[in-house]
């Protein structure tokens, strides 16, 4: 499995890293949101690089001209609630994808571990597409695996699957190349960090990402 690390790069996207997780930037909700559609869009653009493509002739007011396009089949999708905005920065760009959508929850037990739980599925055919999954933060890695292996579940087998995280920690990523079909997958993160508290919160990552995007939970 190929993992591409964007932050080992200077561009613009080190910017809206450093405002996410700035404690003191992040509270303004409607820019923390802004700031992971803006990191969707470009790690959209760097999928983009190595998606299959195909060429178009349009029709010009003054002639023909050849334009290679993509050619696979995207679906995007999601785990809900926090990964709403970066699946629309995926979106911005790929506009005629399919869409997919779960919701997975940590579901805690007494001794201060938890299990993942997937409780909705919308989620159309997978069979044969190029699958997106993009959620913000990649912790453990299994609500990841575990939101793949439902949808494939549910839609059929991809032909390839892109993961895409803003913060992963390393446990992450080595679960994610542990759990995840070697061949057929890559991983996108813009950032990797090296530590997972007890309850399995990245450090220094961002904090709750669901939480800063939309308020704390009820």
């Amino acid at each position: 499995m190929t993992v591409h690390v964007l932050n080992e790069q200077d561009t613009v996207l080190n910017k809206f890293i450093r405002q996410i997780r700035d404690k003191n930037i992040q509270q303004d909700s409607m820019r923390f949101r802004r700031n992971l559609e803006r990191i969707g869009e470009i790690m959209a653009y760097e999928v983009s690089k190595t998606l299959n493509y195909e060429e178009h002739i349009v029709e010009t007011p003054l002639g023909e001209a050849s334009v290679r396009e993509i050619g696979d089949d995207l679906v995007v999708a999601t785990i809900l609630r926090a990964g709403l905005p970066f699946h629309q920065g995926f979106l911005n760009y790929y506009d005629d994808a399919g869409n997919a959508f779960i919701s997975a929850y940590r579901k805690s037990k007494k001794d201060g571990s938890f299990t993942v739980k997937v409780e909705y599925i919308s989620c159309g055919m997978l069979e044969g597409k190029t699958l997106l999954l993009v959620d913000p933060m990649l912790a453990t890695g299994s609500s990841m695996v575990l939101a793949w292996e439902a949808l494939c579940e549910r839609g059929g087998m991809p032909a390839c699957t892109h993961l895409a995280a803003v913060i992963a920690s390393e446990q992450g990523v080595d679960y994610v190349k542990q759990h995840m079909p070697h061949d057929t997958t890559e991983l996108w993160v813009a950032a990797v960090d090296q530590e997972l508290t007890s309850r399995s919160y990245i450090v220094p990552g961002i904090g709750d990402a669901g939480d800063l995007a939309y308020g704390e939970k009820i």
